[in-house]
Formats: C-alpha cells, structure tokens, sequence
C-alpha cells in the first residue's frame, strides 16, 4: 500500500513539473505583435509598406495611377524668359519668310512660269499640229489683253514651258530605249545624253543673247521664250528616233527630215515677228543693213535647230 502512495506521489510531481516547464518555455516565446517582424524570416517584407504607398498614390491622383512629377517641358515653357524666345523666335521666323516671298522673284520668276504652263489638252493637240505641220498656219500673231499676252490655253501661238519640258524628258526616256536595244544602255551613258542635251540648248540661249545685244535689238523677246522656242524641236527628235526603233534608218531620216524642215519654217515665222516687226515699228528701213543683220540672225537660230535634232539623235539608230 505504501509503494502504491509512493509512486502516485512522485508521478504527480513529474506532471506538476512537467507542466511548469511548459508554461515557463510559453512565457520565454514573445507574441508577435502587429508591425513587428517576425523573428524566423531572413529578410524584411516591405510588400505591406509599397501597398500602402501605392493606395496613397492613388488617392492622390484620383486617376487609379501613380501620381506623375510635373514635367520638366512644362516648367520650361512656364518660364517667361522661354516665353520670350519663343515669341521672338516666330517673329524671325515670319520675317524671313516674308522677305524670301519678296525677293524670291529675283531668281526664280515663279509668276513667270506659272504663265508658261498654263496649258491644256487643247492646246498642246494644236501646238503639237502646228509643229508638225506649220504650212497651212496662217495667223502668227501673239494675242494681247491690255498690253499682256493671253495664256497659252487662249493662244495658240504663245510660247508656253510644258511642252518643253515633257519633249526633254520623253526624249531621254526614248534615248534609253534605243540604247537599251541595242545592248548600249548605261545610267552613264543615259546620264552623258541628257547632260549634252542640257548643254546645247545653255549654249543655244547664251548665244542668241549675245547675238542680239552686239546687233543691238530691242525685242521684248525674253529668255524663257528662247528656251520654249528651242526646247519645240525634242517633238520632232522623238518622232525620228521612235520611226528609226520601227522602221529603221530610212524610217527615221524621212521623219526627222520632215520635223526639221517643219521646225526651220515654225522658227522663222515666229522669230521673224519677234526681231524683223520689232525693227519696222522703229522705223529701220527694211533694206538697211542693221535690218540685213537681224534677218541673218533669224536664219541662223532657225537653221541650227535642224543640225542640233541630227546630231543629238543620229548615234540612237541603227
């Protein structure tokens, strides 16, 4: 009976100390309070703090996003001093435009031009007639309108830039053709047949100038007529060189023959009244010799145009 109150006793001090050292260890073991890190984690967590300045953020915006710092562009334009440059900067601007609109006529005749090309379909069918056929024409005489010359559209007999230059650049297209085939063509070659072209009729203009001011004629022929009068003779260098593509050498010397001696007739009716009429309202004698000299100086421009078409076309056929 004793062993038995022995064994309860002791087995009742074991759990008595058992559960103290519990209750000790609970007490050793802080609770975690709300904000305090925990004590096994090895880094700090920070997700709770960028939450939190994401939510104010977005209060602050009003927007569901980040407020955005005010830009620096828009600082720099709220400064007056930029303001200023700006301002002063437009102004310059304005005045150099306005001053290149003034003076810009001194090398480029822009309202000269747009006179030039003023043009329809009906016009150029019946200048390209005329300069086919220049035989039955019988009236050559420049239409006026309060001492300025009617556009080309209203007369026929104007000079007039689109034609020109359309002939020019179709002329250079064909000259690639003919040498294409031919197995000739190159964009130097191409390039060497263009530039030439160029230069003749530079040359062309320069010497007609010339001419007149050492015969000292007073015309009102200018030089943006001469380059419309001579640049007409690229139509009839196309019509040879495409005959010549068909038909051969003998289909391109019946046509370039035909178009010479219809440019040489339409240069010398159209000149004769830009030079010879303006000499007999001077009153120069028509037998004089200063009048003699001006009517060689219409030959000789209308007679070079023939050579310059052969010569400038005569390598593209075979």
């Amino acid at each position: 009976m004793l062993p038995t109150l022995a064994l309860n006793s002791w087995q009742s001090s074991c759990l008595s100390l058992i559960s103290a050292g519990i209750t000790a260890s609970k007490r050793r073991i802080p609770v975690s309070q709300p904000g305090m890190a925990d004590p096994h984690q090895l880094f700090d967590d920070t997700s709770s703090a960028q939450s939190r300045g994401y939510r104010a953020q977005q209060a602050a915006s009003g927007l569901g996003y980040p407020a955005t710092s005010t830009l620096p562009q828009a600082a720099f334009l709220a400064d007056p001093v930029s303001n200023m440059a700006m301002a002063y900067g437009s102004s310059l601007a304005a005045q150099g435009k306005e001053l290149v609109d003034k003076n810009i006529d001194r090398f480029i005749p822009v309202t000269k031009l747009k006179y030039y090309f003023a043009v329809d379909t009906v016009y150029v069918g019946k200048k390209l007639g005329l300069l086919v056929f220049p035989y039955l024409h019988q009236d050559w005489e420049v239409q006026y309108q309060q001492d300025t010359p009617v556009a080309p559209r209203f007369d026929v007999n104007a000079p007039d830039l689109y034609i020109p230059a359309m002939a020019f650049i179709t002329y250079i297209l064909v000259a690639g053709l003919a040498l294409g085939t031919q197995d000739r063509f190159s964009p130097d070659l191409l390039g060497l047949q263009a530039s030439s072209a160029l230069a003749w009729l530079a040359l062309e203009v320069v010497a007609i100038l010339l001419s007149l001011y050492l015969v000292t004629v007073n015309t009102d022929l200018t030089t943006i007529d001469l380059v419309a009068f001579l640049g007409y003779k690229y139509v009839g260098m196309i019509g040879g060189v495409l005959m010549g593509l068909l038909f051969g050498k003998m289909g391109y010397y019946l046509v370039l023959g035909w178009c010479c001696v219809s440019i040489f007739v339409f240069m010398i009716r159209t000149l004769r009244l830009k030079i010879l009429a303006q000499a007999a309202a001077e009153g120069v004698p028509v037998r004089g010799a200063r009048n003699q000299l001006r009517m060689y100086l219409t030959m000789a421009v209308a007679a070079a145009q023939p050579l310059l078409m052969y010569w400038l076309t005569f390598h593209l056929v075979r």
